[in-house]
């Protein structure tokens, strides 16, 4: 679906563009100005993206939530990417969600949980870090 807005086959409410990437209203938003930024070439995840890739990505990221905190007069943002789980497009894409003091969205869209000590998050904290 995003590869076809890329390619201007399927329509979408564009917001801007990139040599290298697209932004597009979502049609499901969390709140009236949710955007979504994707990169013009097809990759699923974040970890697909190529690290030159990252700052014009990125910069456009930041560049839009400027512009939808800005043109919106919104509070602040909620800026996500989901990989996988949840990701209901399997191409790479950051939501852009205005916000607003007493917008009713509380914290994240998941469940908190907690370390059973500290040294369970030092584990943790240990077993990414080796992945790094």
């Amino acid at each position: 679906m995003f590869c076809g807005i890329v390619a201007g086959e399927v329509p979408a409410f564009g917001v801007g563009s990139t040599d290298d990437c697209v932004a597009f209203l979502d049609t499901r938003p969390v709140f009236k100005g949710h955007t979504l930024v994707i990169p013009r070439q097809h990759l699923v995840v974040l970890s697909d993206l190529p690290a030159s890739a990252l700052p014009g990505y990125f910069g456009f990221v930041q560049a839009v939530d400027r512009a939808v905190q800005s043109a919106l007069e919104a509070g602040g943002s909620f800026v996500a990417i989901n990989n996988r789980v949840s990701q209901s497009v399997a191409h790479l894409h950051t939501h852009v969600v205005p916000r607003t003091k007493g917008d009713g969205l509380r914290g994240f869209f998941w469940p908190r949980t907690k370390y059973a000590s500290d040294d369970e998050a030092r584990d943790y904290a240990k077993r990414v870090g080796a992945a790094l």
